[in-house]
């Protein structure tokens, strides 16, 4: 039978979607490992969720810097031969941090996981933070914090969050250039003896998952208990300080474009009307497709791209609308944002376009945890979200079920003009 190309392909919605569990393994020193066994290559990826991140942080860059530096040597092997060994068995490493956690990854070819691991090991049961290399790397965020210093969506997007939380708040206070003359050895080693220690951890695995690949992580991370365990992280609470101003603007003369961040408290993963509310968000401004891009690209032409999303925090939500235009178009693009939220809080969703969202979303949803590697994303989220395993499910139903009407109604409630805060960077005008 010919293909008859002039006839676009039915549309029609996923029946069914589930995402694999993980295998839940506790180690003999309590420590849980999760293991998913997915995939037929010969490769597999090992994740350490260290609990503990900027929240807890007594001076700023302390858990970036502390996560960063395992890599810069320890007690039976430097820098050097760190990277030389990784790079003789075609590992690959990455270390990062975020509000609440710090994140080790490994990936490795099966075949030479226990060498890698054992590497990997060293780095985060035996680091020594040399003070060599601690100047290295600091002089080069520096420069990197110099290089964005200068850009327009950094200080709008940082000023944003000053504005909402407060400059004492830890999602308000933003390193400066004298914070990382501050950074020392001692300083890493306290974070280090807190957090990073077999009672405060846990580690997902994925890939094709050989039972010698279970054991060699039981073997580094699971046989007894390592660190610090008496140690207990210090989970602070913090009251947010918003401002006063409406408008807050950053001047950068030589910036040929202005950057918009607007933004304003939303609701947290925990609310019971989150998964709707994400469902009108992205129907807003979360996809190409989205009323904002309608509009402002590609009717008015003010800019190439404007997004809103919700960021979810440890305690609550923000939703954040960003986009760059020239700086004439900044006030008119500020404006058409508006007009798009009230036509959303007064006027019914059509059908077909809510259809075109939903599936957008579950699409997306099916794109993103296909892989063994991206199926530990999800998982990761779950636990450093602290969320439970019928998330993803209620996520599916709540993007099905969500009407024309309730949109509108969440519009009406949680889409409020007067809540949010406008912070422009760029050339005045």
């Amino acid at each position: 039978m010919k293909l008859d190309r002039t006839v676009a392909p039915k549309i029609c919605q996923i029946d069914h979607f589930s995402i694999e569990k993980p295998q839940l393994h506790v180690m003999r020193n309590g420590m849980p490992l999760n293991i998913i066994q997915a995939g037929s290559e010969d490769v597999v990826r090992f994740d350490l969720l260290i609990q503990g991140g900027q929240w807890n942080q007594e001076q700023p860059l302390q858990a970036m810097f502390t996560n960063r530096m395992l890599r810069e040597g320890t007690s039976s092997m430097s820098s050097a031969e760190i990277a030389e060994k990784l790079d003789y068995y075609g590992a690959w490493l990455d270390l990062s941090s975020s509000v609440n956690y710090g994140f080790v990854t490994l990936y490795s070819l099966v075949k030479y996981f226990p060498q890698t691991l054992e590497i990997l090991a060293s780095m985060v049961k035996e680091p020594v933070f040399p003070e060599k290399e601690l100047q290295v790397v600091t002089e080069i965020n520096k420069q990197q914090y110099l290089v964005n210093s200068e850009r327009v969506e950094v200080l709008a997007r940082k000023q944003l969050n000053r504005s909402l939380f407060g400059n004492s708040h830890p999602l308000g206070r933003y390193a400066e250039l004298e914070d990382y003359d501050r950074i020392t050895p001692e300083i890493l080693k306290r974070f280090y003896q807190t957090c990073y220690h077999s009672a405060n951890c846990s580690a997902y695995v994925s890939g094709k998952v050989t039972p010698e690949v279970v054991r060699c992580i039981e073997q580094q991370f699971g046989d007894a208990a390592w660190g610090d365990v008496s140690q207990r992280v210090h989970h602070g609470e913090f009251a947010a300080a918003p401002d006063d101003r409406k408008r807050v603007f950053i001047e950068k003369e030589e910036a040929l474009q202005g950057s918009v961040k607007m933004g304003g408290f939303s609701l947290n993963r925990m609310h019971p009307d989150y998964l709707k509310l994400r469902v009108l968000i992205t129907l807003f401004g979360g996809y190409f497709g989205s009323r904002l891009m309608s509009n402002i690209r590609e009717e008015k032409g003010y800019t190439y791209g404007i997004s809103a999303g919700v960021v979810c925090y440890p305690d609550t939500g923000v939703l954040v609308i960003s986009s760059e235009a020239a700086n004439e178009y900044v006030e008119p693009l500020i404006a058409e944002v508006y007009k798009e939220i009230d036509i959303l809080r007064t006027e019914r969703v059509d059908e077909k376009e809510l259809d075109m969202v939903r599936n957008y979303m579950l699409g997306d949803m099916c794109r993103s945890y296909e892989s063994a590697f991206s199926l530990s994303d999800a998982w990761i989220f779950i636990e450093t979200s602290g969320l439970d395993n019928q998330f993803f499910d209620r996520s599916v139903k709540a993007i099905r079920e969500v009407t024309a009407d309730e949109i509108r109604q969440l519009a009406e409630k949680y889409l409020c003009k007067e809540n949010l805060i406008e912070v422009v960077a760029g050339k005045k005008v």
